[in-house]
């Protein structure tokens, strides 16, 4: 998997003057976009738009620098359609315009190519089980929220205070499938995961209670499909634990097997100790077997 993904960054080298193919990508990696676009986004901590763009920068910062050019034609090359359009993105990663930048030969902020490999550290093995779940409900609250990567998510902390008294105990009681309990559940996410792009949050239970009469008030109901799942589990100190989760499920687990990641909700079970120091999580991706 990570030689074809290495095989797809060069193929992007050489589309950076053009429009970046990224079905083809996929084809090239052997996977679908949405997978290219999730196992990027998840192993270089941008979204692989994002890469695309500050790459095109970088070749354009030098050939800016070079003083060969006019700055229309090298704007024109790198897929801007105006100098007005070339100056923001240029000025928004470099910090100076690009008559700036050749004016007095400032220095510029240069995006390395990326290549993946798979450290094996032997240290721990990740637990794991694959499971074929028939369509489900989830049932609770649910607040439209911004993607953070890094640090609290305080769009995430007031909803779920903002949350009405007992509406969470009248929830569990309809839990009656695994994930069993509250669970914290993502949906509808932007593909390449750009900070602040938003999402769906639900706080709520994974049942098969669907009438409406029966629900807590103000409860959203998302219908999910039927489908296959990775289930991966992890216990130690909170947070750090889930975030290495997270971590080493797309940094090694679907580098070494042989699923990929696929459109649906993700789902997350935490149960935390009584001092809350520590925390048993549960994870839950939607997953399809890669073909061939």
């Amino acid at each position: 998997m990570l030689d074809r993904l290495n095989q797809a960054m060069e193929d992007i080298e050489r589309q950076l003057t053009e429009v970046v193919d990224v079905a083809a990508l996929a084809r090239t990696a052997a996977t679908s976009e949405y997978h290219l676009r999730r196992m990027f986004s998840a192993l270089a901590g941008m979204p692989l738009s994002e890469y695309v763009r500050r790459r095109r920068l970088t070749l354009a910062g030098a050939e800016v620098l070079a003083d060969r050019e006019p700055l229309l034609e090298i704007a024109v090359r790198y897929g801007y359609g105006s100098g007005e359009a070339f100056a923001r993105a240029f000025r928004a990663m470099h910090g100076v315009g690009p008559g700036e930048a050749r004016r007095d030969g400032a220095a510029l902020v240069s995006q390395a190519r990326l290549s993946f490999r798979l450290t094996v550290e032997g240290s721990s093995s990740m637990r794991y089980r694959v499971v074929d779940k028939p369509d489900f409900t989830v049932v609770g609250p649910m607040a439209r929220v911004p993607l953070v990567h890094a640090g609290p998510n305080q769009s995430i902390i007031d909803f779920v205070r903002g949350i009405a008294p007992g509406t969470m105990e009248a929830l569990a009681k309809l839990s009656d499938q695994e994930p069993h309990g509250i669970v914290s559940v993502c949906d509808d996410m932007d593909p390449g995961r750009a900070e602040g792009t938003e999402l769906d949050y639900y706080q709520g239970v994974v049942t098969a209670a669907r009438d409406p009469r029966a629900l807590p008030g103000g409860s959203a109901v998302l219908a999910v499909p039927a489908g296959t799942w990775a289930v991966f589990a992890t216990s130690g100190p909170a947070p750090e634990a889930i975030q290495y989760l997270w971590r080493d499920v797309f940094m090694e687990w679907f580098p070494a097997n042989p699923y990929r990641s696929r459109p649906g909700p993700e789902i997350l079970r935490t149960t935390m100790s009584a001092d809350g120091a520590d925390a048993d999580a549960e994870l839950w991706l939607p997953v399809e077997r890669e073909q061939g």
